[in-house]
């Protein structure tokens, strides 16, 4: 493993103005040990405030449908193919989704996410057109703006999300191109990329990141960042790999110096994207929250993680003051 220097991090500066990261420049970078990684996290810390100044985007997700996923995503508690503790149940009805997103607004909630599980609608039906219903609802009920992650999408469902009233789509790639076979055999990653495209073809914005600790390399990581760079995406959900009792997926094995140089790498390859830490956020990065944001991330998921229990939302808002 190469040993990065001063004179590395001091040529990284230049993303500051207007230049480019190469896979090179990045790989080096993400390797940064002591004692560098403060000079690493400075940086990523500078860009984020350029772009973003102070503010911390907030976001929260509702559970609109949960489990019988037909899909085997090695890390997940909703796939069919494992046997977990996960609740399964039918999408929700309007008037249930319109209560979850008027909760997520009295939370401080900017924007307010549908996921459902499942492996999406290439083709739109009866449930399909019921969250649309819902969308149109909750749109002229609360005037949040509206997500949704349905899973993998064509050009015609992807415009039928837009003219509904969602803003974004979130369609995680989850991992690197080169590693996701190794975590998914149900679907391609090209399945995931060509969601991406119809979404940005209709005129969506796309939430659009994954999860660190799938048993990638740090090149495979780099790799990632490059990946959402080239798609244009417009915000990055990272999570944190957090064992399920029941998947397949062993526990991961990732350390807290390489989450937190991840995403000061994602900002430095993509620094004028959102970047927005999700699960694993108040578990595996516990005391070392507040840093993350000083890294480089500019966002945060409040309230639950679909299968996995948030912290405390008061806690959460004296964090984002803190912040500030």
């Amino acid at each position: 493993m190469k040993s990065i220097t001063s004179k590395e991090i001091l040529n990284a500066y230049k993303v500051l103005d207007g230049g480019e990261l190469d896979p090179d420049e990045a790989l080096a970078l993400i390797q940064t040990k002591p004692p560098y990684l403060m000079d690493l996290y400075s940086l990523a810390d500078k860009t984020r405030l350029k772009f973003f100044k102070s503010k911390i985007d907030t976001c929260e997700i509702t559970n609109a449908k949960s489990g019988a996923c037909s899909e085997d995503c090695s890390f997940c508690a909703q796939s069919s193919h494992h046997s977990t503790s996960a609740s399964v149940f039918s999408l929700k009805s309007k008037e249930e989704l319109l209560k979850a997103a008027k909760i997520a607004k009295g939370h401080g909630a900017e924007s307010f996410c549908i996921v459902v599980s499942g492996r999406g609608y290439p083709n739109a039906n009866d449930e399909f057109n019921s969250i649309i219903e819902s969308i149109r609802l909750i749109r002229k009920e609360t005037g949040l703006e509206l997500h949704c992650s349905p899973g993998i999408l064509s050009k015609e469902t992807a415009k039928m999300l837009k003219d509904a009233g969602a803003a974004m789509i979130n369609h995680n790639l989850e991992t690197a191109p080169s590693n996701f076979k190794h975590i998914c055999t149900t679907h391609k990653i090209l399945d995931r990329i060509n969601t991406v495209k119809a979404a940005k073809a209709a005129g969506l914005k796309v939430c659009c990141g994954g999860i660190i600790g799938l048993g990638e390399t740090l090149m495979q990581r780099v790799e990632f960042a490059f990946a959402l760079k080239e798609l244009d995406v417009d915000a990055i959900p990272v999570n944190i790999h957090q064992k399920i009792a029941g998947t397949k997926l062993p526990e991961s094995t990732i350390t807290l110096t390489e989450i937190i140089n991840f995403v000061a790498i994602l900002r430095l390859v993509n620094p004028t994207k959102g970047i927005k830490i999700a699960a694993g956020r108040n578990t595996v990065l516990a005391d070392y929250q507040g840093l993350v944001f000083h890294a480089g991330a500019n966002g945060m998921l409040i309230g639950g993680y679909l299968t996995i229990p948030g912290r405390d939302i008061d806690k959460d808002r004296k964090l984002i003051n803190s912040l500030r």
